[in-house]
């Protein structure tokens, strides 16, 4: 299980802190994912356990916000939390890392986007766990969804079966109705337009469409939390390799 990140781990997390408490500096995006889930849990991302469910939401949590943290504007925003909402879900699950999360807030609260509410409307009305986390998440979901990749990868998650667990736990009808393993994000654009009576496509049968590959294409790939970090690894191998080329004896 994953408890509140200790102290002592704050000394692998603080050297990119205040590049995470300060979004006017220059944001270092290859590290700061990795750093901000460190400085979240005490753990990498790569290695957490996620074998009961509170170590599981703790992970998926924590990846949300490490994954809005790398990129640019309100880490709360990004995420799709209201500020009252981050600093509820900090004290709640990472009371250690409290202060980073004030860092994070967005104190203006913008409208509503008309696309974000409904996908969070649609989960909201079809959870199936009790207490904040499912409210908390449909709101991430949702935000999360409007980004370009793929739904998994823009939650900061490891692999596309961490996001259906997900929704299989906290909005159970909606996973059991994805029957034919359809990408997410496109069922649940389906599910809306099947539940206000309209067609969403041209093609009665899935097969004969010519979009076949956009619903239903292969989701795997790298996490991008773990491309950053071979990302820098590779970075700083290169660094190493010319200083070693650059000192000759003489």
């Amino acid at each position: 299980m994953i408890t509140a990140a200790p102290r002592e781990q704050s000394i692998d997390a603080m050297p990119m802190l205040p590049s995470l408490e300060q979004p006017a500096a220059p944001r270092d995006h290859k590290r700061i994912g990795s750093a901000a889930y460190l400085a979240l849990t005490g753990r990498h991302p790569a290695g957490a356990p996620i074998d009961d469910d509170r170590s599981f939401d703790s992970h998926v949590l924590a990846s949300v916000l490490a994954v809005a943290a790398t990129e640019d504007g309100a880490v709360a925003e990004r995420a799709g939390l209201a500020a009252a909402d981050l600093a509820n879900l900090m004290a709640q699950w990472f009371p250690a890392a409290c202060s980073m999360g004030v860092a994070w807030r967005v104190e203006d609260a913008a409208a509503d986007d008309e696309e974000i509410a409904m996908v969070r409307d649609l989960l909201l009305a079809h959870r199936s766990s009790e207490g904040d986390v499912g409210r908390w998440l449909a709101a991430m979901i949702a935000r999360r969804a409007i980004e370009p990749n793929h739904l998994w990868e823009d939650l900061g998650l490891r692999d596309r079966a961490e996001l259906t667990r997900l929704l299989a736990r906290h909005f159970a009808p909606v996973a059991a109705r994805n029957t034919r393993n359809m990408r997410w994000k496109r069922f649940f654009y389906r599910m809306l337009c099947e539940d206000d009576g309209l067609v969403m496509c041209s093609t009665p049968v899935c097969t004969n469409c010519n979009d076949f590959e956009l619903c239903f294409g292969d989701e795997s790939g790298e996490s991008r939390m773990a491309e950053r970090r071979r990302e820098v690894s590779l970075q700083a191998a290169v660094v190493a390799t010319g200083a070693s080329r650059s000192w000759s004896p003489e």
